[in-house]
């Protein structure tokens, strides 16, 4: 069928367009399609070693129940070599420490907390920074526990960090300053924390008390009649 003028001319106009701008459309969508194709690779590669993580991590959990210290250190190395951008990596370091630590191996304990340490996310390193801490302070290292326990860390763990100060200033013998890092975690820490009570026992063996506690439904009451 012949073309008629305007449709020769639109023809005409389509490939004056396609010689111009025809390889960088080209180039766009190879781009396009390549970046579609590598998310989509990255995120099954992902969902596998989650997997594949996940089983060595139940490996490791039947060794941890077992205490074979030996066991447990191998498959953590394998988890962290591996799968260190999981989840499962910082845990198998954190469940390696503890039992190196009970099998005495206070190095590989350090060296397990280090790693999660430095690999960890804000809450598995201030997990490790708390347990490196208490490590150090059965080495009698309480400078180098101080120094870590005044890191940064997350809020969440204000508590647990001025709890374990106090542990290592009274192992210094600074007990006005242990009963002020044992004040703050008890005021830090929520009524229904078991720790709680634990942490008062420490601070009024050395001296201290707790601060009064306000009577809220008084003060609710006090708020009324004002």
């Amino acid at each position: 069928m012949a073309y008629d003028l305007e449709e020769q001319e639109q023809i005409a106009s389509f490939k004056a367009f396609w010689a111009r701008f025809g390889n960088i459309i080209l180039w766009v969508l190879i781009i396009a399609l390549g970046s579609y194709a590598g998310y989509n690779y990255w995120n099954s590669h992902k969902r596998n070693q989650a997997v594949e993580a996940s089983a060595l991590y139940d490996e490791l959990q039947v060794s941890l129940a077992a205490n074979d210290n030996a066991k447990v250190q191998r498959i953590a190395g394998d988890i962290q070599k591996k799968y260190e951008g999981t989840a499962y990596a910082q845990m198998a370091a954190l469940g390696a420490a503890k039992t190196a630590f009970e099998a005495n191996d206070l190095k590989t304990a350090k060296a397990q907390l280090q790693w999660a340490v430095d690999k960890g996310n804000d809450e598995y390193k201030a997990v490790a920074k708390l347990r490196l801490a208490g490590v150090l302070l059965d080495e009698k290292s309480y400078d180098a526990a101080l120094k870590l326990l005044n890191d940064s860390f997350p809020a969440a763990f204000s508590a647990e960090v001025s709890d374990r100060k106090g542990d290592v200033l009274v192992a210094q013998n600074k007990l006005a300053e242990a009963r002020q890092a044992y004040t703050a975690a008890y005021a830090a820490m929520p009524k229904e924390n078991p720790g709680r009570q634990l942490v008062q026992v420490k601070l009024e063996a050395i001296g201290g008390s707790v601060p009064a506690e306000k009577d809220a439904t008084a003060a609710d009451e006090a708020k009324a009649a004002a």
